[in-house]
């Protein structure tokens, strides 16, 4: 199987951190022959802040899984990086996005079996100029640069405990009600039961979604987006064949016995899905983008600037993302290399 793309990520946050200890722990928690994409030097320089003696392999897709036994592999950019650890400057963006592309290019032509993502501070991104609104979006939009196909990204937060999927993502919650419609809620839920089938084998996907209102609007006495918009969607849903149920008031959808009831859980805003999720599985979860022509996981949890070269960061939910992409790509048929 090809090698996993790593993205640089930050440059000032933990990325650098995690990609060293994840390399470190390859032999103990059987971690996928990966590389890194970016710039060497500075990571030299974080494993020594870090006191960790890792060497590095200049290299390119082909030739990573030869040298990852014995160094970690790292494809260079053409340029630098400068920031301090916790400190991003004027070097930290065009780094990362040109990471993003570098691995996306690399997953399009087959030279790596999927990407893994290190985290983005995306104030710093809009800072330099940036337009989309996170990492899962501008996948799609360089998915589609690349292959003149429209992609519909779905980001969904996995574990072994539960997998979540907001409806809508990185808007403030004043905008959700305007952009939540039936197309929207139909269109990702969707994805989800495709890729659940296809990428996860779960042969009939179990979808439970969420209503968008206290007590899923308590029959019209606290909204009514449940009754004409997701209600609605949720019918056509399972006119298609599709399990799919609710709406379902968001308080009661997460303790054990609910959650053993369904696959993945569709809710209405970004903190609903997500505030369970890492409550329950913080250092394991996965970030999964559905929807796209390769297969991309990340780390569920940003950069952490405040401990950024410390030596204190968990790498976990990289070992995670790097298992889970590992898993899909190669059990996936048409994206198997």
């Amino acid at each position: 199987m090809l090698p996993l793309a790593i993205t640089f990520g930050e440059p000032a946050g933990i990325g650098p951190d995690i990609t060293l200890m994840a390399w470190r722990a390859r032999r103990e928690h059987a971690v996928p022959p990966f590389y890194l994409i970016g710039d060497p030097d500075y990571i030299t320089q974080r494993a020594r802040k870090l006191g960790f003696d890792v060497p590095l392999a200049p290299t390119t897709p082909h030739e990573a899984p030869a040298n990852f036994a014995g160094a970690l592999p790292v494809v260079r950019l053409e340029m630098k990086a400068t920031a301090l650890p916790g400190k991003p400057d004027e070097s930290s963006a065009p780094i990362a996005i040109a990471s993003i592309r570098h691995a996306v290019a690399d997953a399009l032509a087959g030279r790596c079996a999927a990407l893994v993502t290190n985290p983005v501070a995306k104030s710093v991104l809009y800072g330099s100029g940036f337009s989309d609104p996170g990492h899962t979006e501008f996948l799609g939009k360089l998915a589609q640069e690349h292959t003149g196909q429209a992609a519909h990204p779905v980001m969904m937060l996995w574990a072994d405990e539960l997998a979540v999927v907001p409806i809508t993502i990185h808007l403030p919650l004043k905008d959700v009600p305007a952009a939540l419609n039936g197309e929207l809620i139909i269109e990702t839920a969707r994805t989800v039961a495709r890729e659940l089938s296809e990428r996860f084998e779960i042969k009939r996907p179990r979808l439970a979604l969420s209503g968008l209102n206290p007590h899923a609007g308590e029959d019209g006495a606290l909204g009514r987006e449940e009754q004409t918009i997701i209600a609605p969607a949720i019918k056509a849903l399972r006119a298609e064949g599709i399990d799919a149920r609710g709406p379902l008031p968001a308080d009661t959808m997460f303790h054990a016995a609910a959650r053993a009831t369904y696959d993945a859980a569709l809710c209405m805003y970004h903190d609903q899905a997500l505030i369970p999720i890492k409550m329950l599985a913080f250092d394991r979860a996965v970030n999964v983008t559905l929807g796209l022509p390769f297969v991309r996981t990340s780390p569920d949890h940003g950069t952490a600037f405040d401990i950024a070269g410390t030596g204190r960061a968990d790498p976990s939910s990289l070992i995670a993302a790097l298992k889970l992409a590992a898993r899909i790509a190669a059990k996936t048929p048409a994206l198997a290399k």
